[in-house]
C-alpha cells in the first residue's frame, strides 16, 4: 500500500494545544487532524490510512498510548458532560474504555466503577455475556462479559457506559442491550471520541440521542494535498444529538 500523508504515531496524544498554536487549522490536513475540545483547545489526532481502502482514512485515538495528563483531561471533560444526569454507577467497556471509566467515576464522586471484559473467567456465566463484532474486533466468537458477582450492582440503578470511542456502534449496542437485559437503566453513554456517524444508525435515534462525546473525529478521504472530509452518504444526526447532553 502506498502511504499517503501518514506517519508514525509515537508523538501523538502527548499534549493538548491551544488553538492559536495550529499552523494548519483547516483542510486539507497532512498527517494529523486537529480535534477541538469543549474548552477550545485542540488534541492533534494521527491520520491512519485504511488498508482495505487506501483512499480513505480515520483520525484515531489510543488512550493507552496517550500522556497521562491527556487521559486525565479527557476523563474530566467526559465526567462534566455526564454529571447532570446523576448516574449511580459507571460501567467501563473493554478494552480502552477501562482507561477512562475509573477517571470518570472518581470525578463523579463514586468509590468504584464496574468493568466489563473480553476474558471469560471460569466462574463466569455465558448468560451474562453478549457477542461483539466490530472493525477492530472482526474475529467471530468474541464476547463481552459481566462478572456474576457484580450483577447486583446493576439491577434497578441509573448507569452510564464509558468507552474511548464509538465508530460503528456494534460493540456499544451489544453492551447496552446486555446491561438493560439485566435490569440496569442506561441513561447515557460517554466516549472521548465520536468517529463518523455510522454508530448513530446502528444504535437508533433514541439511544444515539443519549451518547455524549468530548470531541468529534470525521472520516477522511485522500486528495493530492492531503486529506479532506469524506462524504459518508449517511443522514445527519438530529440537532438534539449527541451534543444536547449537558
Amino acid at each position: 500500500m502506498t502511504r499517503h500523508f501518514t506517519e508514525a504515531t509515537t508523538g501523538y496524544w502527548q499534549r493538548i494545544a491551544e488553538a492559536d498554536e495550529l499552523a494548519q487549522p483547516g483542510p486539507p490536513w497532512r498527517f494529523g487532524y486537529p480535534a477541538r475540545l469543549p474548552d477550545g483547545r485542540v488534541l492533534m489526532l494521527p491520520i491512519r490510512q485504511l488498508a482495505n481502502e487506501p483512499r480513505h482514512a480515520v483520525a484515531s485515538l489510543l488512550v493507552n498510548h496517550a500522556a497521562l495528563d491527556v487521559v486525565d483531561t479527557l476523563g474530566t471533560l467526559l465526567a462534566h458532560r455526564l454529571a447532570p444526569l446523576s448516574p449511580e454507577l459507571v460501567i467501563g467497556l473493554p478494552t480502552l474504555g477501562l482507561a477512562l471509566a475509573p477517571l470518570v467515576a472518581r470525578a463523579l464522586g463514586h468509590a468504584r466503577y464496574l468493568p466489563l471484559g473480553y476474558s471469560r473467567k471460569f466462574w463466569y456465566d455465558d448468560a451474562l455475556s453478549a457477542p461483539v463484532h466490530s472493525i477492530t474486533s472482526p474475529v467471530p466468537g468474541k464476547r463481552i462479559y459481566l462478572d456474576p458477582n457484580l450483577r447486583p450492582l446493576i439491577e434497578g440503578r441509573r448507569l452510564v457506559l464509558v468507552d474511548d470511542a464509538v465508530s460503528t456502534g456494534t460493540t456499544l449496542r451489544a453492551a447496552w442491550e446486555l446491561i438493560e437485559s439485566l435490569g440496569g437503566e442506561v441513561v447515557a453513554c460517554g466516549v472521548a471520541m465520536l468517529q463518523g456517524t455510522q454508530w448513530a444508525n446502528k444504535l437508533g435515534t433514541e439511544r444515539a440521542a443519549r451518547v455524549a462525546g468530548v470531541f468529534e473525529s470525521p472520516l477522511l478521504q485522500a486528495v493530492p494535498e492531503g486529506w479532506v472530509l469524506r462524504d459518508e452518504a449517511l443522514p445527519m444526526l438530529p440537532a438534539c444529538s449527541p451534543n444536547s447532553l449537558p
